[in-house]
Parts: C-alpha cells; structure tokens; sequence
C-alpha cells in the first residue's frame, strides 16, 4: 500500500524522504490541534500539547478504520519555532510513529495559529486500502 523511497545521502531522522501510494483511497485530515474532550488546552507547553494532537490525530484515524501506519505525510507548524524543541517533537512523534516506517513529513515555523495558546497543528494524509469502507461512506 505504502512504499518509503530514501534515495542514499543525508537524512533526517524519523521522515521518509518520500511515500509513493501503491494502492488504496486517500484520508486527508484536517490540521488537528491541542483540544481536549472538553475544548480545553491544558498545557501551554509543546509537549503535552503534541501528545494531545496526536491522541485527536489518533481518534481521527480510527474513526476512518485506519492507524498510524496508514500515514503517508504528516505536516506540523509550530509557533516561534526554535531548534531547541525538536527533540520534544521528535520524542512525541516518535511514540506515534513507526520509526522504522515513518511518513514523509514537513515541519513549518509560524508566527501564530488560529489562538495565542495554541503551540502546534498537525494535518495528515493517510490512505485507506481500496477494499475498506470509511465511517460514512453510504
């Protein structure tokens, strides 16, 4: 379904250079952010914030019947970015994400995003295998 193509030379660790679809249907999700089930933001820290993306990016996948590993790119921005935090992102991450089979990936500075005390966004495409139906299809 997926297949990561890194040509030889440098890299980056935990990204694939690029991810050719073999098969299947495309899931786009939408910039996912750091809103608990109630709405709430309850860390103004990166951390906890992309842990709590990653749970809605989770739930998201799995209401499409898919998981991680039907993830072909993932996009962050993140505010004021600095080197300073990558490795919190790529811990995070990484806890989501098969390293061994890690999505293309892009990573964004921004100024701000939609509200002063969100940290980071992260959309996604993933792709449903051909034969599978997602929740709603009618």
């Amino acid at each position: 379904m997926l297949r990561l193509i890194n040509p030889p030379g440098p890299s980056i660790p935990g990204i694939s250079q690029a991810v050719l679809v073999e098969s299947g249907r495309l899931l786009f999700l939408s910039g996912h952010v750091p809103f608990d089930e109630r709405g709430s933001i309850s860390s103004p820290d990166i951390g906890p914030q992309l842990e709590q993306v990653f749970q809605n990016l989770d739930a998201t996948l799995k209401a499409a019947g898919v998981g991680f590993d039907s993830v072909a790119r993932l996009t962050f921005y993140v505010c004021n970015l600095n080197p300073a935090v990558l490795p919190i992102i790529r811990e995070v991450r990484d806890r989501w994400i098969k390293v061994d089979k890690p999505p293309a990936s892009v990573l964004i500075g921004v100024a701000t995003l939609f509200r002063p005390d969100v940290m980071v966004e992260v959309d996604a495409v993933a792709v449903i295998p051909s034969d599978d139906r997602v929740e709603g299809d009618h």
